[in-house]
């Protein structure tokens, strides 16, 4: 094998796949990663064995070939070499040699054919959608998926196609954040649970354009394809929460307010909340709405903080408690000038909806507050 190539070109193709490489395996070969030539293209793959991406980049290959070679150090050294051109090859003692301007490193090599191949999926349903618009109802609900292992099923977002519309959800226990965007043409309906650590992979290489990305789904995997790279995963088994019927309808006290001035009071109160000093305590803020005004408060051994902040109210004065960072995720999701906060009472889930925006909802659990 031997290639040459600019820099910028494998680097791009480096990042791409360098996260679905496995960090601890007992397969050294998954710790790897797969170089594959074809003409005039250089293949890069990576596979976790639950995630594999493929990514392709123009080469001038000189000598056709493939390898597997630690993915760490092959990054590690390809990203500190001049920005020009590069050429690797294997020599005759099964070193991949990397060669630019007056740098010259030889990396020992695995056995390409003991790389698995990445699963073949037979695709029951499929959609279309620009980059740009998946890129933003990921980042809108990503946020919100779980963390904790012993309900897989809530550590990915769900992808329903319902009414000709795409709806992504997201849910913690705590909170839920729900991203819809109808679609130009659908298919079947369908809904499946795809792992967060494979949607923030996708949200890390695809772009904010108007090019499509196909999204396929069979039985147990997902398949994202794009123009040079591809992604496959397993699906997540289990049943989702019936998200639809959680949401409250009606509310008994509504907020309208200015996005950044809440989310500016909430980001200087969290200093008061999320103290170090009693990090492994739950301090909730207290908000208090009156007419026309809102009291975020917050008290522990740390410090007592308070803002107010004035609103458009409408409905019943209410004292409610929230995780403030609950409040901070949404905000900060939310790119309109002005949302809207509903809640019903004081043990009811609060939502937070753009006013603009009619495609996203979010919903938090109130905290009980102590007396």
């Amino acid at each position: 094998m031997r290639i040459i190539c600019e820099k910028e070109k494998i680097l791009k193709g480096i990042t791409s796949v360098i996260n679905g490489v496995a960090s601890k395996t007992t397969m050294p070969v998954l710790e790897g990663i797969l170089l594959q030539t074809n003409d005039n293209e250089l293949k890069l793959t990576s596979y976790d064995l639950e995630i594999g991406i493929e990514y392709i980049l123009e080469a001038n290959v000189e000598e056709q070939g493939n390898t597997v070679v630690n993915a760490v150090m092959f990054s590690e050294i390809i990203k500190r070499l001049p920005a020009t051109e590069i050429k690797l090859t294997i020599n005759e003692n099964n070193l991949l040699e990397i060669e630019c301007e007056g740098s010259l490193y030889k990396l020992a090599t695995m056995n390409p054919d003991d790389f698995p191949e990445l699963p073949k999926i037979n695709v029951d349903n499929s959609i279309e959608i620009e980059q740009t618009t998946l890129k933003n109802m990921i980042r809108k609900t990503i946020f919100a998926v779980s963390t904790e292992e012993n309900r897989p099923i809530f550590t990915g977002c769900l992808f329903e196609v319902k009414e000709n519309k795409l709806n992504v959800v997201a849910v913690d226990g705590y909170r839920l954040a729900v991203k819809t965007k109808e679609l130009l043409n659908s298919g079947n309906d369908f809904s499946s649970v795809i792992p967060g650590k494979t949607l923030n992979e996708v949200n890390k290489i695809i772009s904010d354009s108007f090019d499509t990305v196909k999204i396929g789904i069979s039985r147990n995997q997902a398949l994202f394809e794009m123009e040079n790279c591809k992604i496959v995963t397993r699906l997540l088994d289990g049943e989702f929460l019936n998200y639809s019927n959680t949401i409250p309808k009606n509310w008994e006290t509504r907020v309208k307010v200015n996005k950044n001035n809440i989310q500016n009071c909430f980001e200087r109160i969290l200093l008061i909340s999320a103290s170090s000093i009693e990090k492994e305590k739950k301090y909730p803020v207290k908000i208090n709405i009156e007419l026309g005004k809102v009291t975020i408060s917050c008290a522990n051994q740390t410090g007592d903080a308070k803002e107010e902040i004035f609103v458009d109210t409408e409905g019943k004065e209410l004292e409610i408690g929230f995780n403030p960072r609950f409040f901070l995720d949404a905000l900060k999701a939310i790119e309109d000038e002005e949302v809207y906060i509903e809640f019903g009472t004081n043990r009811s889930p609060c939502i937070i909806k753009p006013i603009e925006d009619g495609d996203y909802i979010y919903m938090i659990l109130p905290i009980k507050m102590k007396d």
